[in-house]
């Protein structure tokens, strides 16, 4: 039975949310990489709680001193335990479908798609996988794609953050927001900003880009920009997740 089975957000009547693998902890083997077809992107989820003390055990002999820095730098011991747990398991799973040990996974950085400095997204430097990962407290999201992808996992916010934050969104998507119900605006607006974030990492520019100038939907159904997969993602209840991959 999957990790996710009787406590994931169901999704919306007539929308197909992706579901996404749970990570078997260490010491658990992968399953057999297969390298995910086009437009249809592996997904796993990391719980912290699973993987918090094997990730712990084995980060200083998996992760870059760059990486265990960053994790270091951060204040909350939960965000520790779960920047690690994610790092941790994106390592596995490239490793894996590489054929080398985690340790050994050659990450590199893309081009800025704005300034052209060797600042952008993690890549693989021959760009046969294509990977993204978002975290937050206690769970992290892994996408794995042929073609570049992008994911976002946020909790849902208080209500007040959402009225505070209206004028990030696009004015379709904020006409949208205001058309519903006080109580079902705040996982309308994860699920639009999930959505939205998941897109701008798959191009490469983040929040580096106006989030206001991109459309992709608080509705029911996302609404993919041209050329891209944008999908909706099964997470624990209380959150929303989103993913987008270049067809």
């Amino acid at each position: 039975m999957s990790l996710l089975d009787h406590r994931v957000t169901p999704a919306p009547p007539g929308v197909a949310a992706l579901l996404p693998e749970p990570l078997p902890p260490l010491p658990a083997p992968l399953p057999r990489p297969v390298r995910p077809p086009v437009g249809r992107p592996q997904l796993w989820l990391v719980t912290t709680a699973v993987h918090e003390a094997a990730a712990a055990r084995h980060a200083p002999l998996v992760l870059e001193p760059a990486e265990l820095a960053r994790a270091a730098e951060l204040r909350r011991p939960a965000d520790r335990a779960t920047y690690l747990c994610a790092h941790v398991g994106l390592r596995r799973l490239l490793g894996s479908h590489l054929g080398v040990a985690p340790s050994k996974v050659p990450l590199a950085r893309a081009p800025c798609p704005c300034c052209g400095a060797p600042h952008g997204r993690p890549v693989l430097p021959d760009g046969r996988l294509h990977f993204s990962l978002s975290h937050c407290e206690g769970l992290s999201l892994i996408a794995l794609a042929p073609t570049p992808v992008g994911v976002d996992i946020e909790p849902v916010p208080h209500p007040d953050t959402v009225s505070e934050a209206a004028d990030v969104l696009h004015p379709a998507e904020s006409a949208e927001l205001a058309s519903l119900a006080p109580e079902l605006r705040p996982d309308a607006f994860t699920r639009v900003w999930t959505r939205k974030e998941a897109y701008l990492k798959g191009l490469g520019v983040g929040l580096g880009d106006d989030p206001a100038g991109t459309r992709v939907g608080a509705g029911r159904q996302p609404a993919a920009p041209v050329g891209w997969l944008l999908a909706d993602v099964a997470v624990p209840a209380g959150h929303c997740a989103a993913v987008a991959v270049r067809l």
